[in-house]
């Protein structure tokens, strides 16, 4: 196709794209122009004379028209926008200055090939990602998830998330998500470090301590992420220890990063229990997964006095009444690589249920741990009919909007996934201050560190709440916080 043609074709699509949009807002002087049709700017306003309300439902039709393919992305944008309508009313510069619309476009989106070779010699190619929103209050920062699922709208909606994660967090860090739709379970050592070196071959360039830190992330642990950092200290001959988060404790790594999420999951549930002069001891919590943010999250709830009876996988969950058994399920999930149902085989008085997820078990105090949209409006209900009290999102968006409403109508406290997982991406933060320092600190140290940012996340969400008149609103007082930080910061850097 010639230049002319390509041209043609970008302004057909522009074209459709503000066709839509203006079919729901004819009083918006909507400019989408063309890279290959510039035009001198408008100097009046994109959302001039139009209420806040009106200003989010503009930009959403417009993330609607450019991504309509992207269901997971668009689930996260509405979550958000939706929520800061109150933000936009008392700072109308936020309005006038574009926030919103520079705010839903990455500033960089990054997609390349993965080739490699497996053992049987046999050439393989993958997808890889790396998607790049904002880097107003610091470098780029957030995971790389290795997950057959991987696509580019679930890499944009976890990077948009992380944009307002990171800045709840105080860190001076930006948001950014990458990863591929490789599957590493099944594959051998040497498979998964060529497609680490391979994925690492093309993504260096697009990396740095100043630039893009990324860490861990579903499919990549401490095995990928050292094949990764070895690949890029290979290939850009730097020992840049910064660039990477979550590495060995023996090679620049830091204490606590490893429990990070689930303990910092747990200690924004103390928190919002806390404000109603409650405890977590005595509780009964049931959480979901076994990974990662599971395992921990079950460790630092029962060192508070609770007792986590749930776990789960793909294939169905476990329930333990007597507390699930921390050391067993690292050993069958961790070292073993084995199903949940090896739980129940080897633990007396524990259960397997097949196909299922643990909400139906009456529990205190659930935290979802999986993946996106596990926890749906079915299991809302069950979870309010056994009377829990707190909901917490130790994954990234596991709850459904419809989730999320009827908790909140039943007066369940619900912690948002921006906020109550923010402790990963927190400790993060916190081994690149040790690396850029050249030290190391200890991990009650870190631990401390770690519970007092996640007690400031969880206060700056709960004023932001009540600040705009939702009270106890996590979700709202989250978003509300986060875009407030954002926002200020792409004003005072201009138009960029």
């Amino acid at each position: 196709m010639d230049v002319a043609s390509v041209a043609a074709v970008t302004r057909a699509i522009d074209a459709v794209t503000v066709d839509r949009v203006k079919e729901r807002h004819p009083r918006a002087p909507l400019h989408l122009e063309s890279s290959t049709m510039p035009s001198a700017p408008s100097t009046a306003s994109a959302t001039e004379s139009l209420t806040s309300a009106e200003s989010i439902r503009l930009v959403l039709d417009t993330v609607e028209a450019r991504n309509p393919n992207e269901p997971e992305f668009l689930q996260a944008v509405h979550e958000v926008l939706e929520s800061i309508s109150p933000v936009l009313e008392a700072h109308p510069e936020f309005v006038d200055g574009g926030i919103l619309e520079r705010l839903v476009e990455p500033e960089r989106q990054i997609l390349f090939r993965v080739p490699w070779v497996d053992d049987a010699g046999r050439l393989q190619v993958n997808r890889g990602f790396r998607v790049q929103f904002s880097s107003v209050l610091g470098p780029y920062k957030g995971g790389l998830r290795f997950h057959p699922s991987v696509n580019l709208s679930i890499i944009k909606f976890l990077g948009f998330e992380q944009i307002f994660k990171n800045a709840l967090t105080g860190q001076g860090i930006g948001g950014a998500k990458g990863g591929s739709d490789f599957d590493p379970h099944g594959r051998s050592n040497a498979e998964i470090m060529r497609f680490c070196q391979s994925f690492m071959n093309e993504l260096y360039r697009h990396l740095g301590e100043h630039t893009d830190v990324p860490a861990g992330d579903i499919g990549v642990g401490a095995r990928e992420i050292g094949y990764l950092f070895g690949q890029y200290r290979k290939v850009t001959n730097r020992h840049e220890s910064g660039m990477f988060t979550g590495k060995g404790v023996q090679w620049g790594g830091a204490e606590v990063r490893t429990e990070a999420t689930g303990y910092g999951a747990v200690f924004f549930v103390e928190e919002m229990l806390g404000v109603h002069g409650e405890t977590l001891h005595g509780k009964r919590v049931g959480i979901s997964g076994s990974g990662n943010v599971a395992i921990y999250a079950i460790d630092k709830a029962r060192q508070l006095g609770a007792t986590p009876v749930t776990a789960s996988d793909s294939s169905g969950y476990v329930v333990d009444d007597a507390g699930i058994d921390v050391d067993l399920l690292r050993q069958i999930k961790e070292v073993e690589r084995a199903r949940i149902s090896e739980y129940a085989a080897r633990r007396p008085g524990a259960r397997y249920v097949e196909g299922a997820r643990p909400w139906e078990v009456p529990v205190d105090v659930a935290i979802p741990s999986a993946t996106q949209n596990e926890l749906d409006q079915g299991d809302a209900r069950a979870l309010i009919a056994n009377g829990v009290r707190a909901v917490a999102e130790g994954a990234n968006m596991p709850s459904t909007p419809e989730a999320i409403e009827l908790l909140q109508s039943a007066g369940v406290l619900f912690g948002p996934g921006k906020a109550a997982n923010a402790g990963g991406v927190a400790t993060s933060a916190l081994e690149m201050s040790q690396n850029a320092a050249r030290q190391r600190w200890s991990f009650d140290d870190s631990e401390a560190k770690l519970r007092a940012i996640m007690a400031d996340v969880h206060d700056a969400a709960f004023q932001a709440a009540e600040r705009y008149g939702r009270p106890g609103d996590y979700v709202v007082g989250a978003n509300s916080a986060g875009f407030e930080r954002v926002a200020h910061a792409m004003l005072a850097q201009g138009v960029i």
